[in-house]
């Protein structure tokens, strides 16, 4: 039964590339603040390895207070057509500046323009405002390369734990997890479902 959690994740997100209509990088992210407040929203998965797994977010945003306070995350991944789900928790870092920079090169440009435009999480009086904000960095970048914006970048959850399950039949699930050890292997395990 013994895999490694990272070569088992690969496989299982290949399948879900190969199924999913939409988004099959789609993740749950759970946060807690400071004294403790859970938050969940969704995020896209942009890149993983043995290092972890990274997504990008303004730095700015009620995520990344969170995790200014408590860098600690969970994510789920959650595959309907495969009935399949990973749920992964671990420490959480900032990705280098070269890695957010090759990221946010690699998007869109309105994305990118949007980026400098968002205050993100913060309070909008109305939706007027955000496109007028919007239309500003179009006509401040226009003709130019639009570099990332200073409070934007990524974040690593590099992971200390993975439970892989997988629906079967009468709720009969198989649940295999993994553990970082004391020599930082993986220990390998079963739960009731």
């Amino acid at each position: 039964m013994a895999d490694d959690p990272f070569s088992l994740f690969d496989r299982w997100f290949a399948e879900a590339r190969d199924s999913e209509l939409n988004d099959p990088n789609a993740m749950a992210l759970a946060t807690a603040d400071a004294r403790g407040r859970p938050s969940v929203r969704m995020v896209l998965l942009k890149g993983h390895g043995s290092d972890g797994f990274v997504f990008y977010t303004n730095r700015g945003s009620r995520k990344a207070g969170d995790l200014a306070a408590n860098a600690q995350a969970a994510l789920l991944f959650h595959w309907k057509s495969l009935r399949r789900q990973i749920r992964i928790e671990g420490a959480v870092s900032h990705a280098t500046d070269a890695e957010s920079d090759a990221y946010f090169a690699s998007r869109g440009r309105d994305s990118q323009l949007g980026a400098w435009a968002s205050e993100q999480s913060r309070p909008l009086d109305d939706r007027a405002t955000f496109e007028a904000r919007f239309a500003e960095m179009k006509a401040r970048f226009d003709g130019q390369d639009v570099p990332r914006p200073p409070d934007w970048g990524g974040y690593r959850v590099t992971p200390v734990h993975f439970e892989f399950w997988h629906d079967r039949a009468h709720r009969l699930h198989e649940r295999r997890v993994f553990t970082v050890d004391e020599q930082g292997g993986w220990r390998e395990g079963l739960l009731f479902p």
